[in-house]
């Protein structure tokens, strides 16, 4: 099908599609720099870390040792290994770069001339049809005017008061003007006869040769983008047999490892020549040897106290929290509230199951590419692609297990949002946060972070005049019964209800009242108490912070006093 038939009317469309493809030619181009432009680097990469890893002088003796050898020998075919990968960079340059920037330029001529002529004939036919116009207005004008002076002259004639000479005067001015009306007829006429001709020459033999020869630069145009896909191509596969020498090198030099041959290197390199010494005589000086008890006996039985008094000392650890870093976020995002949180977990699932998506697509792709090697061996070894598709298993299977892990974080924090009900009452605050019980689930949660520091109970010659009698025996649950609580330095407010399900944590609900009895140390936790035998740690975001005006000073007082004691 011919575009001089078809798009006659298709100027400006024509106009457009032709620049979008040399628009599509020098994006190409750009395409192919940009793949030669990473083939530079990786390159030069591979170049630097086979230098990086060259033998040094002083290691030189290393070559006595086959396996010294042949990892230098690696280091050289990978050197070689480079240089096929500048050669396609060099190739895609001189092959593709080159022709299709010059090309570029031809057919960016050539359009601009095709498109200057379809103007120039346009304008010939437009001056043409104006023209016509202006013909056929003076026609049309010259035709009414003769009309006018007909019906003057009949007028006169037919007025017996007008004399004859006006009449006769009448009488040639209607001739005049029919004379002028008959010329711009056949003026008209003939410009009519001209416009058409001219008409048919721009739409059935100007205009389609030049669509035609459009037509045939934008043939030339696709038929060259094929040809330059191909060398895309080739320029790979030129390299391939090359490459394929250099990966045989490296395991050649592997199959001439000598393990054997190492082995007694070792012996050659370090046999000293000297015979093992003969048994030592016996020397009686007739006095008995008399047994002490060594310094060594005596460190080590110190040591085994002093190892005795530390695992005491540990069981008296009430939380053994591990130290986080400050400025790092938890992964579980524990640190926000729990809405906030909510969000983040499910941004995080929806990553992973993008990343799982594209894992799988591969994988698609990859098995789809497989068959077609079975099918047709000619283009390549189906085995190629065993190992791409085991290591995009094992990548599914990682972001699968991690996507669970999140989901199970999500399901946590949606079973425990904050819900809007009617805050518990209390009449009493000392009564009801001591008898009130805990929460059930108190588990340690494996991929948690607890808060930071952990807390040995001092002994303290002050009993806080609040507890509850009671809970003395409480104290039977820890190695030594000696030990007191801690002071509390203020009360809070739960505006949250939390699990606690963290070792060293400790659950609350929401609107619930407690002690205070260690601030935020700057991790986003605080140590509250709800009476002798539940305390721990809530995150600071989770409730409101009441402190006692010498609380603050009591506290770090004995912070203080605690650092100088250590």
């Amino acid at each position: 099908m011919s575009w001089g038939t078809e798009l006659w009317d298709q100027f400006d469309n024509l106009e457009k599609h032709t620049q979008w493809g040399i628009d599509f030619v020098e994006k190409y181009t750009k395409f192919v720099k940009e793949r030669s432009e990473i083939e530079l680097n990786y390159a030069r990469q591979i170049r630097n870390l086979s230098k990086k890893y060259q033998p040094k002088k002083k290691e030189e003796d290393d070559n006595k040792y086959t396996w010294c050898r042949a990892f230098h020998s690696t280091l050289n075919e990978l050197n070689d290994y480079a240089g096929q990968h500048e050669l396609i960079a060099e190739n895609m340059t001189s092959q593709i770069i080159a022709e299709l920037m010059r090309y570029a330029q031809e057919i960016k001529t050539e359009r601009k001339a095709h498109f200057h002529d379809g103007r120039k004939a346009q304008q010939q036919v437009e001056a043409s049809w104006k023209q016509l116009e202006s013909c056929k207005r003076k026609f049309e004008r010259d035709c009414k005017e003769a009309d006018r002076a007909q019906q003057y002259f009949e007028k006169l004639d037919a007025d017996i008061n007008v004399t004859k000479a006006d009449v006769e005067k009448a009488r040639q001015q209607a001739q005049m003007r029919h004379q002028m009306a008959s010329d711009s007829k056949n003026e008209y006429s003939s410009c009519l006869q001209k416009f058409n001709q001219e008409q048919n020459e721009h739409y059935y033999t100007i205009i389609p040769n030049i669509f035609q020869k459009i037509q045939a630069m934008e043939e030339k145009r696709i038929e060259r983008m094929g040809e330059s896909l191909k060398t895309f191509a080739e320029v790979d596969r030129q390299i391939l047999p090359i490459i394929g020498k250099c990966l045989d090198g490296i395991t050649q030099v592997a199959e001439s490892i000598e393990p054997k041959n190492d082995s007694s290197q070792v012996i050659e390199s370090y046999k000293s020549g000297f015979e093992p010494p003969g048994d030592v005589e016996f020397e009686d000086y007739g006095q008995a040897m008399k047994r002490t008890v060594s310094e060594t006996s005596l460190t080590n039985s110190r040591s085994d106290n002093k190892a005795d008094r530390s695992s005491k000392g540990k069981s008296k650890t009430l939380w053994p929290f591990i130290k986080k870093n400050k400025g790092s976020n938890p992964e579980d995002f524990s640190h926000l509230p729990p809405e906030q949180r909510r969000k983040k977990l499910q941004a995080k699932i929806d990553d992973i199951n993008k990343d799982i998506q594209k894992e799988m697509d591969q994988r698609d792709a990859l098995t789809k590419m497989k068959e077609v090697y079975v099918k047709n061996p000619q283009m390549g070894d189906p085995n190629s692609v065993d190992p791409r598709l085991a290591e995009i298993a094992h990548n599914i299977e990682k972001l699968q297990a991690e996507a669970q892990k999140f989901e199970g974080w999500l399901a946590e924090v949606e079973g425990r949002m904050p819900v809007k009900s009617d805050p518990l009452k209390r009449t009493s605050v000392l009564y009801e946060t001591q008898n009130s019980t805990p929460p059930t689930n108190n588990n340690c949660a494996q991929d948690r972070e607890s808060p930071d520091g952990s807390y040995t109970e001092e002994p303290s010659s002050e009993v806080q005049s609040k507890v509850q009698p009671e809970t003395a025996e409480s104290g039977d649950e820890f190695d030594d019964a000696d030990e007191e609580m801690l002071p509390t330095i203020g009360t809070c407010k739960a505006l949250y209800p939390f699990e606690g399900a963290n070792e060293g944590t400790i659950s609350v609900v929401e609107g619930e009242l407690l002690y205070v009895i260690e601030e935020d140390k700057g991790d986003g936790w605080t140590r509250i108490r709800r009476n002798e035998e539940e305390e721990g740690y809530v995150p600071t975001s989770y409730v409101e912070v009441f402190l006692d005006s010498n609380a603050k000073d009591v506290f770090s007082w004995r912070r203080v006093f605690l650092s100088e004691d250590s």
